[in-house]
């Protein structure tokens, strides 16, 4: 696809404009960024996050409600947050944050970076997995399940790794491709298997829709051992499951190619497509699987797509869970390669796929699919907090902007101790008053940004360097 240009540049061109503004010449219509942000957020994880809001019993008003405020917060952070300091500084997030906390730093974050990017693409096997094994009557995993039950799950996740991770060595272009061209039919997969399912709750029209919208589907009863969830959740979970790319500043890596600041907004492509209908469409396909299936506890995007689409839906499931974990796999990758520039690619990939590919046996990366995204987003959000506090407040407030390339140092304390501080408190919150991981990301940016305000006007005040 034309619009899929600027993903594929950025992901298959190592070390351009790493370490350098991207010039004026290579700059990319809002066009490009609208194609991204919808084939982007249309992937495997839709198939495990839609059936688990079903799962967890959220009512359909809080679902409806919740989707369209809390994907608005996500498009506004984009466009408010990442957008603005991406085209005025047009750097990669790493190597604004080489400028601001040294290299040493960013390795630690390039590490955590990669092993939660390692997590993400296993569950995306295993979602796979649970296609492949149609054929085979494979055994599949449950709500409950944490570890394997069964040595022919193994099998087929190791199978179905061991390919994933070798295309990866192969490199990334041609998965691109495909998966760009993928991406439409998919979409189209979803819409139209939900429409065809709708028939078997008895909907066939809109007032019926609605009616077993709330009585069959998101029914507000979550299922055994599942929790509740409230419109609430569904709001924090909307904002904060890509809070890595916007709030925490990722994106910056993608909006430097952008002609205007906002562009950012354009990923409300992405948050509607794929995080409104998508996810609407995997619940509908999961309810019309719970009805047949007696409530079974049984969790696999595979079957529940197959039920409802045939071999198209099975298909459909083994794409989008490969072309997702492709990618993730070969950014884990790179992360790692920051790390240890020295190792050849290949050995880094093969490396990053046997971790994956071992992480994705346990199906507790698929059923905690929910806990894990904001997991990943509230571990790295806290830099984020410090790009934006050194690119805001640095003059306001009376400290060094970029401290590490001013003073010509590989470590600068304030932006690691802030990270980490903000984690502990986070944990505090979560420990002491029971605030649930969706909805840390809120204080946790504010207090990122207060300590990181005070330990730079501790360490590197502007009025100490002029003295100096």
């Amino acid at each position: 696809m034309k619009e899929q240009k600027l993903f594929k540049k950025i992901v298959s061109q190592n070390n351009e404009y790493e370490r350098t503004p991207v010039p004026s010449d290579q700059l990319k219509s809002g066009k490009s960024f609208l194609g991204m942000y919808a084939g982007e957020h249309t992937a495997g994880t839709e198939f495990v996050i839609g059936p688990l809001f079903v799962a967890h019993g959220v009512s359909a008003g809080d679902l409806m409600i919740g989707l369209l405020i809390g994907n608005l917060l996500a498009v506004l952070s984009w466009g408010f947050l990442t957008g603005p300091i991406a085209t005025s500084k047009r750097m990669t997030l790493y190597y604004q944050l080489e400028r601001i906390t040294g290299k040493s730093v960013v390795n630690l974050y390039n590490l955590i970076n990669a092993l939660m990017f390692c997590f993400l693409a296993g569950s995306m096997i295993a979602v796979s997995a649970t296609a492949v094994g149609i054929p085979f009557d494979l055994a599949m995993p449950t709500l409950t399940d944490w570890y394997p039950k069964t040595p022919g799950w193994i099998v087929a996740v190791i199978i179905m790794g061991a390919i994933i991770t070798l295309i990866a060595i192969r490199g990334y272009s041609q998965v691109a491709k495909f998966a760009n061209v993928m991406a439409p039919w998919m979409i189209l997969i979803f819409i139209s298997a939900a429409f065809a399912a709708l028939p078997q709750l008895g909907v066939h029209s809109w007032d019926e829709f609605w009616v077993a919208a709330n009585e069959v589907i998101w029914t507000g009863v979550p299922l055994a051992g599942m929790s509740k969830f409230s419109v609430w959740h569904i709001i924090f979970f909307c904002w904060f499951c890509n809070m890595a790319m916007h709030i925490g500043m990722s994106d910056l890596t993608i909006l430097r190619y952008a002609k205007s600041w906002k562009y950012g907004f354009f990923s409300f492509a992405g948050m509607y497509i794929g995080h409104f209908v998508a996810w609407i469409a995997s619940g509908i396909l999961y309810a019309v699987f719970l009805q047949t299936n007696a409530n079974s506890q049984e969790f696999a995007p595979g079957p529940i797509a197959y039920q409802a689409a045939g071999v198209a839906g099975a298909v459909c499931v083994v794409v989008a869970g490969w072309t997702t974990a492709n990618p993730t796999i070969y950014r884990a990758g790179l992360a790692l390669q920051g790390i240890f520039p020295k190792t050849k690619t290949w050995k880094i990939t093969a490396i990053v796929g046997g971790i994956t590919s071992l992480a994705a046996c346990f199906p507790a990366l698929v059923m905690k699919l929910l806990d894990f995204v904001a997991l990943y987003g509230l571990v790295l959000m806290p830099m984020g907090a410090v790009i934006f506090a050194d690119f805001y407040f640095a003059d306001k407030f009376g400290f060094q902007q970029e401290q590490a390339l001013n003073n010509k140092k590989n470590f600068t304390w304030p932006a690691l101790v802030a990270w980490l501080s903000t984690l502990l408190c986070c944990y505090l919150m979560n420990y002491f008053y029971g605030l649930d991981i969706y909805f840390l990301g809120l204080p946790g940016w504010f207090i990122a940004v207060l300590l990181f305000v005070i330990f730079s006007k501790i360490k590197f005040p502007t009025t100490k360097a002029k003295l100096a």
